[in-house]
């Protein structure tokens, strides 16, 4: 009898203090604690005003049109890449009319007018640094933004590519038939090899093809470069080179400055100079 009357009293421990750690205790058996979830114990954790994170942009009446349309394209063909959905959807969105495209549009202001009332309260939630953390994330996001669409832009103009390393060369030429069935394998069994090359002609031959290639990436920079500044595109040159460029600039401007300078003086002392006078013998009969 004596484990089922622990059990009554627990049963009725935990009801008269539901939302707590139970803890009974009868002078005859010794002392039994049972521990809720740390939800219960701490409500705290559900009720904290920390915003979890600000509230995500709207999306506008196209991409509403999108997720409308995208399951139903799908189902009716299945067998067509998510590509070519996008575009069905995207050639059925310019053939519709205004009146069509209405209801996706007011729902897209209707989100917009919702995203800045919580953005707002999302604000007023933040703390100090907080409002600092986010304003360097920001500015990282940016530059990261800028970096890649300068990448991209460099690649259409025509950039040549950074000279290779001897490792990289030794990569390159021996990945395929490396050990190992993954890329992060390859690479590993590639570094074993390379620390293993332990003949210094072997690696003789990397080191003077790198070599080769800096001059390659040398004289690809210069004629690029120069193109760049044909263009007027002096924004995307390297540093180094356009002082150089500068330099050379002024020199040559200094130069026929100070030719232009020694002409003047010589023609202007030419003209002071006075004409020789010849004396004439007089002979005496």
């Amino acid at each position: 009898m004596a484990p089922f009357s622990f059990l009554a009293a627990a049963v009725g421990c935990f009801a008269r203090r539901s939302l707590s750690v139970v803890s009974c205790t009868t002078s005859p058996l010794p002392r039994y604690t049972t521990v809720l979830p740390a939800a219960y114990i701490n409500p705290l954790n559900y009720l904290s005003s920390q915003p979890s994170g600000p509230p995500k942009r709207p999306l506008n009446g196209y991409m509403k049109y999108v997720l409308k349309q995208q399951p139903i394209i799908s189902t009716q063909y299945p067998d067509i890449k998510s590509v070519d959905i996008i575009r069905k959807i995207a050639q059925q969105w310019r053939t519709m009319s205004p009146d069509e495209k209405r209801p996706f549009q007011e729902a897209s202001l209707r989100d917009r007018e919702k995203f800045k009332i919580d953005l707002q309260q999302y604000q007023a939630q933040l703390s100090p640094a907080q409002v600092q953390q986010q304003a360097l994330e920001k500015r990282q996001r940016l530059a990261k933004r800028k970096a890649i669409r300068k990448k991209r832009e460099l690649t259409s103009l025509g950039k040549p590519k950074r000279p290779r390393s001897p490792f990289n060369i030794f990569i390159s030429e021996h990945f395929e038939e490396a050990r190992g069935t993954t890329t992060q394998a390859k690479m590993k069994s590639l570094m074993e090899d390379w620390r293993n090359l332990l003949s210094q002609q072997q690696k003789q031959v990397y080191t003077q093809l790198a070599e080769d290639d800096k001059i390659r990436y040398k004289n690809e920079m210069k004629s690029w470069e120069d193109h760049m500044v044909e263009i007027g595109r002096e924004d995307l040159i390297r540093e180094r080179t356009a002082t150089k460029k500068k330099l050379a600039t002024k020199k040559s401007v200094a130069k026929v400055a100070t030719k232009s300078a020694k002409s003047k003086s010589a023609a202007k002392g030419a003209g002071k100079t006075k004409p020789k006078t010849t004396k004439k013998t007089i002979r005496r009969s």
